[in-house]
């Protein structure tokens, strides 16, 4: 049988979307303060490292989302719940993804991103800190790269404990899903890293549609005309195919919390179901009737939300590492 599931969301943030974006809206983005560290990558790139430091018999390994960032709101909010606790923790910037102090993005050196389903930068960072027990957070895209790696890695020892949440399980059925504002959001960073890369990196111009990207109005299109060639898939049916975190879920043998809302944006509820009966008994799959994506947002009053996915994700992992 399931656990109870006791979130109970904001009276005055009814709905998915007002869930989604309120803590975008009015969340501090500087809730910890962190150490920055520049690693290199076997493939001569760097990886951006933030750290929380505390106590190191347990370290938190966290994965943001599209776009986002060691000061996504999420992120901090994981931050602020693991500090309090007393623990370490480590948020890995996805390459192309870092902002400097200004809040400016930092350009990665090689002809590359990131996706949804690449595995190799956690890996060779998880490998890095492993000399501390490790537990690992992924929210969203995040939370797909966590789920397939677990899955690519059934032996694995290094992460203790994991859990995701508002996860896009199936990419093709999200990236079809999705509509409105948060496709023209994302899309515009989007576009954007795609043409500085390609002004860095003119030789990519012969694989790259530059035109097909900037005319593309859903993922679908940015995907086949821009993820997929630079990252060296066939097409966008193949990026998602390859990449969807759904089909390794039957072989994660790692202790794994998901969390997700029946209401999330981002996902159709079909595919939610299709994740929840192909979980591996190592999964414990919570979902919630509301909550939009990676919102779970509970509390009295406006001035003093309560977030209550990150706080009981956290609890979740330090009594299971």
């Amino acid at each position: 049988m399931a656990p109870e599931v006791t979130f109970k969301p904001a009276w005055f943030l009814p709905g998915p979307h007002l869930q989604t974006i309120w803590g975008r809206i009015v969340r501090p983005r500087r809730l910890a303060k962190l150490r920055r560290e520049v690693i290199e990558t076997p493939d001569g790139d760097e990886l951006v490292l933030d750290h929380l430091d505390g106590d190191e018999s347990l370290r938190f390994l966290l994965l943001h989302g599209l776009e986002g960032s060691s000061n996504s709101v999420y992120m901090q909010g994981l931050f602020a719940a693991i500090a309090r606790r007393g623990f370490a923790a480590t948020a890995m910037n996805f390459r192309s993804c870092a902002l400097d102090a200004r809040g400016r993005p930092m350009p990665n050196r090689r002809p590359r991103f990131y996706h949804s389903g690449e595995t190799g930068d956690f890996d060779f960072v998880a490998r890095r800190l492993a000399t501390s027990p490790l537990v690992a957070i992924g929210a969203s895209l995040g939370g797909n790269v966590l789920l397939k790696w677990l899955g690519e890695n059934p032996d694995q020892r290094i992460i203790t404990a994991a859990a995701a949440f508002s996860v896009p399980f199936d990419l093709g059925a999200g990236a079809r899903h999705i509509k409105g504002l948060y496709v023209a959001r994302f899309l515009r960073s989007l576009r954007r890293k795609v043409t500085h890369l390609l002004d860095r990196f003119p030789e990519m111009r012969g694989r790259v549609d530059l035109a097909a990207t900037l005319r593309a109005r859903n993922f679908v299109e940015f995907d086949d005309a821009a993820t997929a060639p630079i990252h060296g898939f066939a097409s966008a049916d193949d990026y998602y195919t390859r990449s969807s975190s759904l089909q390794f879920l039957t072989r994660i043998t790692t202790p794994t919390l998901i969390l997700n809302a029946e209401d999330d944006p981002f996902l159709p509820r079909a595919s939610l179901e299709r994740a929840r009966e192909a979980a591996s008994p190592a999964i414990e799959f919570r979902t919630t009737p509301c909550g939009g994506h990676t919102g779970f947002i509970a509390g009295a009053l406006p001035w003093r939300c309560e977030y209550w996915a990150e706080e009981m994700i956290v609890e979740w992992l330090v009594t299971r590492a």
